[in-house]
């Protein structure tokens, strides 16, 4: 579904990503995990098209490297920034209408009454300005836009970053239904005890390149990768 290969980043002069070959199919979560700094976010925004790629990146197969973020969107890859980006001045209901994208006649897996039947507290919300929700709320705002734009790849940054353990349980139960639905999951995630629980591939970070690639299992029996490339 999503894939890249050789894909460098830089900023300035700076080389942030150093030949990042990965993938995630469809019906998949694929953690990206490592230390902070390692290049995982800059690794979101250059396939997103807000970082220059250079090298391959393809969505079913289409070279979308290059092309600008509103068009990779629309082609149907979905991301959801650690800053979470919402509107601050507009409402629930004013932020949940920029996600909707015209995909043609495509059917629409998510709409209002799906995100709301799985978020009522937005619906609960809906005329409340983005501002005054909390960081949970936030997060589930951001989620169910990106959602609304019905997409086959979804990147998320640090979703639980901040929040409760009840609401990062969610996130969680969430993440495992968006998989269950067909779409690709590609998930940044410090927490190392969510990744492993809800992933079936994980990808170790490291100095801008893939240091580790396999299951949670064959992450855990890597002690070698942990203590060099993870732990404290």
């Amino acid at each position: 579904m999503l894939k890249t290969h050789d894909l460098h980043a830089y900023y300035g002069k700076s080389h942030v990503l150093r030949g990042v070959s990965m993938e995630v199919r469809g019906g998949e979560i694929v953690s990206l995990v490592g230390r902070n700094g390692v290049g995982r976010s800059t690794l979101c925004k250059a396939v997103m098209g807000l970082v220059a790629p250079v090298g391959k990146v393809q969505l079913e197969g289409q070279q979308i490297g290059g092309k600008a973020p509103h068009q990779i969107a629309r082609l149907g890859l979905g991301y959801v920034p650690e800053d979470r980006a919402i509107f601050p001045g507009l409402t629930v209901g004013e932020n949940l209408e920029l996600g909707i994208k015209n995909r043609g006649r495509q059917a629409s897996r998510w709409g209002y009454k799906e995100v709301f039947q799985r978020f009522p507290r937005l619906e609960e919300r809906r005329d409340t300005p983005g501002e005054a929700l909390s960081g949970g709320e936030q997060q589930m705002l951001t989620m169910a836009r990106t959602l609304l734009g019905n997409p086959k790849c979804i990147m998320v940054d640090e979703p639980t970053e901040g929040l409760a353990p009840r609401v990062v349980a969610e996130i969680a139960d969430l993440l495992e239904e968006i998989a269950s639905e067909g779409i690709a999951v590609l998930l940044v995630e410090q927490k190392l005890n969510i990744a492993r629980k809800i992933s079936h591939r994980m990808y170790v970070m490291g100095d801008g390149r893939i240091v580790f690639d396999g299951t949670p299992q064959q992450l855990d029996d890597a002690p070698e990768v942990r203590k060099e490339w993870l732990e404290v």
